[in-house]
């Protein structure tokens, strides 16, 4: 009854909360909201007899939630989107993705800008003649302002160097925490197929005893029964799967994205570094430009990772939402816990049906013992007395047994020699009446060895403890490797304007210093043929003082 009644709405709690954190581990948060931050940390240092209060102010914590969630929507006319923590509402993810704006809008700036400014170049080279005053006058200080620019280079170098080993490992550690959050999920999935599984098992078992004044109607519904579950599990597990490789993907494409643009950005770097003093203008150029297209990316980058830690953040404090008061939760609506006492009537009646039948049980071997079988224990009850009927196999008494091992017992009463008339005294139970027996209280006991997952699974406890374990080990380190990574990635774009803007100062130098070289050369011919044509006219001249000197002598 549990199993038939529940069946549908765990697959929709399970699946759901699967898809869920798979957007997460693909897998985001603004600054650190400092309000969600104290809560967190003090949901770790919390001792088990405050969080009754902390529940009495689960409505205070919704309204925190909902606060951090208002933000411009794009898709709204830039309005203030005010729906709060909603993974199926495309404004919230237009909202959240907006977060990343400052990177979005400086990668824009700075790509169309360089374009501008290489037209600009580009107009000037073909229209405008280079001078040769000015091109004197600039080149006295090309070699001082070179050695300048060279050494601020290398030191900026050096932090960029600095900035992105940071940015590797803030990357490397925010996508191994998406990974310990992914297993998380799967493990959670696979409990919950196998324990539907187990009980689908259970029931293909008794589906398979011959049951007293059973028609079959009621083997019908048994096999509706277990092929509904069947594929209920089998659904979760497809969805499970499929989602995690999503999350693997996404996470594997998105740091490798990463590692290989800081990789390319470091060597394009020192090759820009080591053009220079090589008067490798072409080379120098070209990397310049490609150091630009890097740092677009960077910033795009960064909008990205800023985003990531904004929906971290949001995600963290959903699920610590979620865990003080599920009914009053925004994942509610996702994950429908708020049937809960639903839920526990659909437990009650299960539980107070089998501890009828064991009741039943326990008379039929009290009347077998007074009779002819005095060895039998009574077996043991595993649910409290009405009207309760809570499933407590702890309180069994160690003088009673488990249901499951009352054939053992009889074992030694029954006559199990196919041989017919080879049975002894004593041995009073058929071998079919045995066999009914031990299929029928095997298949009573793996109920209630299933009984506990199935309650976990139907009182959403699994996912519960699921959130509770993200919450505990993984949701600070992930908030936290996702700031280091978008401050990292930050640091390093504005690092690289400075370095781009001075390796365009310097190749426009290097320019004008070749027209220099070109311009000065002819007037050095010139005025040394103008030099040599000055003394042979003065020798000239003087020769011929000399001349009419001589002349004039008598």
């Amino acid at each position: 009854m549990v199993i038939e009644m529940g069946a549908r709405k765990l697959n929709q709690q399970l699946v759901l909360f699967c898809l869920f954190l798979t957007i997460f581990g693909c897998a985001f948060k603004e600054v650190k909201a400092h309000t969600t931050t104290l809560h967190l940390r003090k949901f770790s240092h919390t001792p088990p007899d405050r969080i009754s209060e902390e529940v009495e102010n689960s409505s205070a914590s919704g309204s925190v939630l909902s606060a951090r969630t208002e933000r411009i929507d794009p898709l709204d006319n830039f309005r203030k989107y005010n729906g709060g923590y909603n993974i199926t509402d495309k404004h919230y993810w237009s909202s959240t993705i907006f977060t990343g704006k400052y990177g979005y809008i400086i990668a824009a700036l700075w790509l169309v800008g360089g374009v501008v400014f290489a037209g600009f170049r580009l107009v000037v080279a073909l229209c405008v003649t280079v001078k040769e005053r000015r091109e004197r006058k600039r080149l006295s200080c090309f070699a001082q302002c070179d050695f300048w620019l060279t050494t601020v280079s290398i030191f900026l170098t050096f932090l960029v160097i600095v900035a992105s080993t940071v940015a590797l490992v803030g990357s490397s550690r925010f996508h191994s925490r998406a990974e310990s959050i992914k297993k998380t999920i799967v493990e959670t999935a696979e409990e919950a197929s196998d324990t539907i599984y187990n009980a689908t098992e259970t029931l293909t078992t008794m589906q398979n005893l011959t049951w007293p004044n059973s028609g079959s109607e009621r083997s019908y519904n048994l096999n509706s029964t277990v092929g509904s579950l069947n594929e209920e599990a089998a659904n979760i597990q497809q969805k499970a799967e499929r989602s995690m490789h999503l999350v693997n993907k996404g996470i594997q494409i998105l740091e490798v994205v990463t590692a290989v643009t800081v990789a390319l950005n470091l060597i394009a770097l020192l090759a820009l570094i080591a053009a220079r003093p090589l008067r490798l203008h072409r080379a120098f150029f070209s990397l310049t430009v490609v150091c630009w297209l890097l740092t677009f990316l960077f910033w795009v980058y960064f909008g990205l990772y800023f985003f990531l830690d904004k929906f971290s953040g949001d995600t963290c404090a959903a699920l610590d939402e979620y865990r003080l008061n599920p009914q009053n939760s925004t994942l509610s609506s996702i994950l429908p816990c708020n049937e809960k006492l639903s839920d526990d009537t659909i437990l009650h009646d299960a539980g107070a049906e089998i501890h009828d039948i064991i009741d039943k049980v326990n008379e039929n071997i009290s009347q077998a013992k007074s009779a002819y079988l005095p060895g039998l224990q009574y077996v043991c009850n595993p649910f409290s007395g009405p009207p309760e009927y809570h499933y407590q196999p702890e309180n069994c008494s160690s003088d009673t047994i488990k249901i499951g091992d009352i054939p053992q017992i009889l074992k030694r009463y029954a006559c199990l020699d196919s041989t017919a008339g080879s049975c002894t005294q004593g041995e009073t139970i058929s071998a079919s009446d045995y066999n009914t027996i031990l299929i029928y209280t095997t298949s009573v006991q793996n109920i209630l060895d299933v009984f506990p997952a199935m309650e976990r699974l139907v009182d959403c406890q699994l996912v519960e403890d699921a959130f509770s374990e993200i919450l505990a080990d993984q949701c600070m380190p992930l908030k936290k490797y996702a700031h280091m990574t978008w401050a990292a990635l930050a640091t390093l774009s504005t690092l690289m304007v400075v370095i781009v803007v001075m390796s365009t100062a310097g190749a426009l130098h290097g320019i004008k210093s070749h027209f220099s070289d070109r311009s000065v050369k002819p007037n050095s011919e010139s005025a040394e043929a103008s030099e040599a044509e000055t003394i042979e006219t003065h020798s000239t001249a003087k020769l011929r003082f000399e001349v009419n000197r001589a002349e004039e002598v008598p």
